[in-house]
């Protein structure tokens, strides 16, 4: 069962509803429960202390910030409410759902074309490094630390090009068995808290504003996140060419707290 959005037209799947499709029932048997060490697992992989360097990438948010598009909370929830509508929130989310499933059955082609996907698909050379370089610092961590092996194998057939940060993050989180819908959640989540860290430093805005704003994006994130399960990869798209013309813009800017 579905309940439509009118502001976008599109479907959320409706997890109170009572009915279970094919989908959740195969990510129901990919994934283990929400348990508290998926939690942890989750919340230690995607804080800030993590290391791959998150807190220097804006999305290009710091070009808008200095063009004055964006300088008040406001003006930040409208423009991360369109980058997760209409950009890499929702492509990077239905990316993630798709890198998962394939790594759950161990598809390596399958995780293979996704995560060249991902890597083609960044607008500019900005967005590439703040894909590529996240997700090349995140398989070195987890390598070192937790261990995947479906990733350390993606990552050595896809070498030199690094595998996407969205698709790392969804192949671990397969490779422990954290339940597909709480991993893709709690991704599209910190992505909404890394940016708003950005423009706490940069607009600046108070941290109870920032927080005030990762409190509104929530609901925004969990139907973002719900559409991505039942996503194809032909889905994948994006309208936000104001944000992906402030990451080519940034490029070239001439003070920059951020890599992109």
């Amino acid at each position: 069962m579905t309940t439509v959005d009118m502001r976008t037209m599109s479907t959320v799947p409706t997890a109170a509803a009572g009915m279970t499709t094919a989908i959740d029932m195969a990510d129901a048997m990919t994934g283990e429960a929400a348990t508290g060490e998926a939690i942890v697992k989750l919340m230690t992989w995607l804080s800030p202390a993590f290391p791959v360097g998150a807190f220097t990438y804006s999305h290009g948010l710091e070009w808008a910030i200095e063009d004055g598009t964006v300088t008040s909370a406001d003006d930040l929830r409208a423009w991360l409410s369109d980058i997760l509508r209409h950009g890499a929130g929702r492509s990077d989310a239905i990316l993630f759902a798709h890198a998962y499933r394939a790594s759950a059955s161990g598809d390596i082609g399958a995780m293979r074309s996704v995560a060249e996907l991902a890597y083609a698909l960044q607008p500019s050379r900005e967005r590439r490094l703040e894909a590529g370089a996240q997700g090349k610092a995140f398989v070195t961590a987890i390598g070192a630390t937790w261990d995947a092996p479906s990733l350390a194998l993606l990552a050595k057939d896809l070498a030199p090009t690094p595998v996407a940060y969205s698709v790392a993050v969804a192949v671990a989180a397969s490779d422990h068995r954290l339940g597909l819908p709480l991993a893709l959640e709690s991704f599209v989540s910190a992505f909404v808290a890394n940016l708003v860290s950005a423009a706490v430093r940069a607009v600046p805005l108070g941290q109870t504003d920032g927080q005030r704003v990762i409190r509104d994006m929530a609901p925004i994130a969990s139907a973002v996140a719900g559409e991505a399960l039942a996503a194809t990869l032909d889905d994948v798209g994006g309208a936000v060419l104001r944000a992906d013309i402030a990451s080519m813009k940034h490029e070239t800017q001439y003070t920059r707290l951020f890599r992109s």
